[in-house]
């Protein structure tokens, strides 16, 4: 997994609230077994029309936001069903982080896990960030723990484990390689391994 430790990218405003997995990833995708290939699908009934030609009403199909790397979102983001497909096809879509009022819990443990990062800030910071100009940067710093505009800074909270697991390239394979030594001893030796 790729490290998240500062960030520099484009926003795009999408603020709808409630914003379900199905709805960030349709069902009828999630055949294949890879997680590449799903940013194509991403927000599918929103970003197209019936003719599969762009939505031009939706905001990702809009040109000025076609850099964006950073969605800021409503609140209850990723709702609904378990699929970690909606983390994969953000991710594949091009997004480094999700800002949203809120997140489910299996979203947020999903996205954390794949390194897409989840920010929860307020109605008023997201507001703020949703008004960015399209063309304008701003800064995510996940080991300070704060989103920085050109005239802003706000702070957000995680939990230590996951910010450990980003700001180091962590999945839970990366974990258990940290141990790789004391396996292949015990692979070795037959001994017990008392970890620490």
């Amino acid at each position: 997994m790729e490290a998240f430790k500062v960030y520099t990218g484009m926003t795009v405003p999408f603020m709808n609230d409630n914003v379900d997995t199905d709805q960030i990833i349709p069902k009828t995708y999630l055949k294949r077994v890879d997680k590449k290939g799903f940013g194509e699908f991403l927000f599918d009934d929103w970003r197209y029309l019936s003719d599969r030609r762009p939505n031009p009403e939706f905001v990702l199909n809009f040109p000025e936001y076609q850099k964006a790397t950073i969605l800021v979102s409503g609140d209850n983001f990723g709702s609904g069903s378990s699929r970690e497909h909606a983390a994969w096809a953000l991710m594949d879509y091009g997004f480094k982080a999700v800002i949203a009022g809120s997140f489910s819990d299996i979203f947020y443990m999903n996205a954390t896990k794949n390194g897409l990062l989840p920010i929860a800030l307020d109605k008023v910071a997201r507001e703020k960030l949703a008004a960015v100009s399209p063309t304008a940067k701003i800064t995510i710093d996940l080991p300070n723990q704060v989103v920085k505009t050109k005239e802003d800074t706000f702070s957000f909270a995680i939990d230590e484990t996951w910010k450990n697991k980003l700001v180091n390239g962590l999945d839970e394979i990366g974990i258990t390689l940290q141990a790789e030594e004391l396996i292949s001893q015990y692979e070795n030796e037959g001994v017990p391994i008392y970890w620490r």
